[in-house]
């Protein structure tokens, strides 16, 4: 089974609505107000046909600039620690590190809107209309040799509930969260990480 932590490396107008505008509003104040945060989410990927889906589990925390850690649990477990120079892939099943400088790593990603990348930058944003409860605004890279078309950020309120990416080949990655705390604090070694004994290490 493909795992899902590449689609995170590889993950957030007009009179006739104007609440819609808000969501880009919200966005822009998410990454600037919220320093810290951490929350639990269900990522749902499907394929680009909608015939198949795979769920997985797990725990996100992120303290900006450039540190977050997504802890994958079930079905099986992963893990993706950046440190803010760097972004480290553990799959624990194969014993086996991958590791990237943070700049390389990122870039115009979904995972660089969380981290706090340079939005209006990197990405071209939009307002959608609400859908599932949720005011959403998507974002757009830049740059055309993009890993992922779009990612879409949801909002209940001014709190973070949903983001979904869509990447270069049509396949569909939901997180939604729950237990969300806004401008927790994470215990610093959260964001550190160092390969266990034996494991092999990629340097990227």
């Amino acid at each position: 089974m493909k795992k899902p932590y590449h689609l995170l490396i590889a993950a957030l107008l007009g009179a006739a609505a104007p609440a819609w505008a808000d969501a880009v509003d919200t966005l822009k104040g998410f990454v600037q107000d919220v320093k810290s945060g951490r929350a639990s989410f269900t990522q749902t990927v499907t394929s680009p046909d909608g015939a198949k889906k795979r769920t997985t589990q797990g725990d996100f925390e992120f303290v900006r600039p450039g540190r977050f850690r997504f802890e994958y649990a079930k079905p099986f477990a992963q893990l993706i620690v950046a440190d803010g120079q760097r972004v480290w892939l553990y799959d624990p099943d194969l014993n086996q590190v991958s590791v990237r400088p943070m700049n390389q790593a990122l870039g115009a990603t979904p995972a660089a809107l969380l981290a706090g990348g340079a939005l209006e930058k990197d990405f071209d944003l939009k307002a959608l209309p609400d859908r599932d409860g949720l005011q959403w605004a998507e974002a757009k890279p830049k740059q055309k040799d993009s890993q992922f078309q779009s990612v879409r950020v949801g909002f209940r309120g001014k709190d973070l509930a949903a983001v979904e990416i869509l990447d270069a080949f049509g396949q569909k990655s939901l997180l939604s969260f729950s237990k969300v705390e806004a401008n927790a604090a994470p215990a610093p070694d959260k964001f550190k990480f160092t390969p266990p004994p034996g494991a092999d290490v990629l340097d990227e």
